[in-house]
C-alpha cells in the first residue's frame, strides 16, 4: 500500500513516475481511468482551504469516488479522541484519506493505523502535493525538466513549502536558494538531512541573480497569526517585484502557492505581470492530486 506523507519519505523515482502521469490527467478529464468507482473517500481538513479542498474533492470524483468532507468539529477528534482510534475506525468504513492538518505525527499516526491510502494534504511539516504541482507546472511552462535548474523561493523559508522544496531538490537533482532573514531559514538538521544543493542567504538580490524560478508564499502561515506583527517588520523587503525578477534568467517563472497577499510577499503588478502562470499553476492542483492518488492506488 503507498501513502504521500512528505516529500522526504518519496524516491525521486516515484516523484518523477507522479510526475509523468500529470499531463495525461490534464490532456482530457472525462475519458482517462475511473480506479476509485466504488470507492468512498475522507477529505479530513482540520485547517481551512480553498485549493486543496476544491482539487482534491473534484479529483477524488473524476477518479470515481464518493467524498466525504469532516472538518475537526464534524468528529470525534475535535473533542479530543486519539487519532489512532478515528483512524482505526474510518479504516473500517471508507478507502482513503486526504488530511489536512497541523501535526505531521497525526498524518503518519492515521496511515499506520487506519491501514488505508494517506494523502498529505498539509501539514505543519510539509506540503508535497503543493510542490509536486508546482514542479509539474514549471516543466509544463518550459517545457524542460527541472534537473539542474536554479529554484528561488523568496520569504519565510522555515516552513511547509521551503521544506518540501529542499526535499525535491535533493531528490530531482536541482539547485534551490532560499532567501530570508536568518531567523527564518531552514534548520541546519533539515538541510544535513536532505542533502542536495541547497544554500540559505539573506541577500535577496544574488539568490534571485540567474534563477529560473522564483517562488514565494504568505509570511504568516496558519497558526501563526499571534505573530503578524513581527513577522510583518522581519521580513519586510523580502518580496518578489519586477526589479528582482529583472536579475532572473531571460524567461524565468514568477509562482506562488496562494492565497497571495499583495505588497507583502509579492508586489500587485509582477503578480499580475505572472498571473497566467499563477493560476495555471493553481488549476494543476486538480491534475496532480489525481495523478497521486492513481499512483498511490496503482
Amino acid at each position: 500500500m503507498r501513502h504521500l506523507l512528505s516529500l522526504e519519505s518519496l524516491s525521486g523515482e516515484d516523484m518523477r513516475s507522479i510526475l509523468d502521469q500529470v499531463a495525461r490527467y490534464k490532456a482530457d478529464r472525462r475519458n482517462h481511468p475511473r480506479p476509485l468507482t466504488g470507492q468512498t473517500w475522507a477529505l479530513i481538513f482540520s485547517k481551512s482551504s480553498t485549493r486543496t479542498r476544491v482539487s482534491f474533492e473534484v479529483g477524488l470524483r473524476e477518479l470515481g469516488a464518493e467524498v466525504l468532507f469532516l472538518n475537526a468539529g464534524d468528529i470525534q477528534l475535535g473533542r479530543g479522541e486519539p487519532i489512532r482510534d478515528t483512524a482505526r475506525v474510518l479504516g473500517r468504513m471508507i478507502h482513503g484519506a486526504v488530511i489536512r492538518t497541523f501535526a505531521q505525527s497525526d498524518v503518519e499516526e492515521f496511515a499506520r493505523f487506519s491501514g488505508i491510502p494517506t494523502v498529505n494534504a498539509l501539514t505543519d511539516d510539509e506540503h508535497p502535493c503543493q510542490i509536486l504541482t508546482d514542479i509539474f507546472t514549471f516543466e509544463e511552462a518550459r517545457g524542460e525538466r527541472i534537473e539542474g535548474k536554479v529554484v528561488t523561493f523568496v520569504g519565510d523559508g522555515a516552513c511547509n513549502v521551503p521544506a518540501s522544496w529542499i526535499w525535491a531538490a535533493a531528490r530531482l537533482g536541482f539547485e534551490l536558494r532560499i532567501a530570508a532573514p536568518k531567523a527564518y531559514q531552514p534548520s541546519p538538521e533539515l538541510l544535513a538531512r536532505a542533502g542536495g544543493k541547497v544554500s540559505c542567504t539573506e541577500d535577496l538580490q544574488a539568490a534571485a541573480t540567474g534563477s529560473d524560478l522564483l517562488y514565494t508564499d504568505v509570511w504568516i502561515s496558519m497558526g501563526k497569526e499571534a505573530e503578524s506583527a513581527q513577522r510583518l517588520k522581519e521580513l519586510a523587503g523580502y518580496r518578489i517585484d519586477d526589479a528582482l525578477v529583472a536579475r532572473a534568467n531571460p524567461g524565468a517563472l514568477v509562482m506562488h502557492c496562494l492565497p497571495a497577499y499583495r505588497g507583502k510577499e509579492i508586489d500587485a503588478t509582477t503578480l499580475e505581470t505572472h498571473a497566467d502562470t499563477i493560476f495555471t499553476e493553481a488549476e494543476n492542483r486538480l491534475h496532480t492530486q489525481k495523478a497521486i492518488v492513481a499512483w498511490m492506488v496503482a
